[in-house]
């Protein structure tokens, strides 16, 4: 679960979760209106940048993304048809670098912190008799999750292409998708043996 996670202390760990939260929102929101391709391929060269001064671990975990590739030729492709081909670039640009900054994020940080960042936020709504700390756990989980899912489906696919040349098959994503369904699974599972959201005994 904590595959995700970069082992070696660098510049970006010491910074607060809750400051690199508001960055990610930050960036995600200011690049929304960005039209020009040229400006957004600027910020991902911005973003490889960071990768590349956290060195060659965090460099690596850029293959994890492959699997993200066709999806985005996709999306970009049926933009370019439909408008102009700057427009495809210009979502595909957006997409990598909202999805590459949330990855220095996660890599960059603790569950523990992510935890402690997001659930003030979720404070707000226990009159309505929400647990903010579950809701925080359940939000720095996905976030968790992310790479380690990716990591998961490249290998199969990796494993799959070693034996065959045809394309990945849907049965391949079917098996993908119940091994996920039991990694949730046995995480609960993790989380209910710890006694985690149970109700302490009053003395």
């Amino acid at each position: 679960m904590m595959g995700g996670y970069l082992a070696r202390a660098t510049w970006l760990h010491r910074l607060p979760a809750g400051l690199k939260l508001a960055m990610i929102a930050a960036i995600s929101i200011a690049l929304l209106p960005v039209q020009d391709w040229r400006w957004l391929a600027l910020c991902l060269a911005l973003v490889g940048a960071v990768y590349v001064a956290l060195g060659r671990e965090a460099m690596r975990r850029l293959g994890l993304f492959k699997p993200l590739l066709p999806l985005l030729i996709i999306i970009g492709g049926l933009q370019g048809l439909s408008n102009r081909w700057e427009d495809g670039a210009s979502v595909v640009l957006r997409l990598l670098v909202m999805v590459l900054t949330a990855d220095l994020v996660t890599m960059t940080t603790t569950m523990t912190a992510l935890m402690r960042a997001v659930e003030p936020l979720f404070r707000l709504l226990r009159p309505l008799g929400v647990n903010s700390r579950k809701i925080a756990l359940a939000v720095a989980l996905v976030l968790r999750f992310i790479p380690v899912l990716l990591a998961n489906w490249r290998a199969r696919e990796e494993a799959w292409r070693a034996r065959s040349r045809r394309r990945v098959p849907l049965k391949l994503v079917v098996l993908f998708l119940i091994e996920t369904l039991r990694l949730a699974d046995h995480v609960g599972e993790a989380l209910d043996a710890r006694g985690y959201g149970r109700t302490r005994r009053q003395p």
